[in-house]
């Protein structure tokens, strides 16, 4: 349970105001809810970014226009194709991560009571990797970018390109690595304990 307080400092020490409960039940409602939210942004992204790149490489040049990369694909149309595959892969396996989510919550496989199962390390684990998978893409993203506009390409920022926050992305793999180890550790733990008693 989450309890949020706010205060006024301006009468007494500590005048409680409001207090807000939220449960667990509560939070994972919102969380769910906000999870379809950027699953269904982030897959029409992804979707966006195929059309283009199916409209553009079939003749009509200027869809390119639509994601701000016309001037690369004037410039070389390898180097356009090379940065909407990644830019591609990187939409796709952020959508895959939301579905993820949306998938262990509502099919309900986190147990409170019992939080170290089988099923919620795999998810961890699947998690770590999709997380260090789009900051390593991410990252190549950024260096292509990097590389074509010394070459002269005129390229939007890797912000637009949605290829910032590669560090974020990789650190947060990591830690959620850890995390899954520590829980493939609690499920042998209990496991053990399972069978002694």
């Amino acid at each position: 349970m989450i309890n949020i307080y706010l205060y006024l400092h301006n009468y007494s020490p500590l005048i409680k105001i409001m207090e807000l409960r939220i449960n667990s039940k509560t939070m994972l409602t919102l969380l769910y809810i906000i999870s379809w939210i950027i699953f269904i942004g982030v897959s029409i992204e992804a979707g966006s970014f195929i059309t283009n790149a199916i409209f553009t490489l079939t003749g009509n040049g200027e869809k390119a226009e639509q994601i701000g990369l016309e001037n690369l694909y004037a410039f070389n149309p390898a180097y356009y194709v090379i940065i909407i595959v990644i830019m591609t892969i990187v939409a796709v396996m952020r959508a895959i991560l939301f579905y993820l989510i949306i998938k262990l919550l509502h099919d309900k496989k986190f147990q409170m009571t019992q939080p170290f199962n089988s099923k919620t390390g795999r998810f961890i684990f699947n998690i770590s990797y999709l997380a260090a998978g789009i900051g390593i893409s991410s990252f190549w993203g950024a260096k292509y970018v990097e590389s074509f506009v010394k070459q002269g390409a005129q390229m939007p920022g890797i912000q637009t390109l949605r290829f910032g926050g590669a560090d974020a992305w990789l650190f947060m793999g990591a830690t959620l690595l850890v995390i899954a180890h520590l829980f493939k550790r609690g499920i042998e733990i209990q496991t053990e304990n399972e069978l002694t008693i």
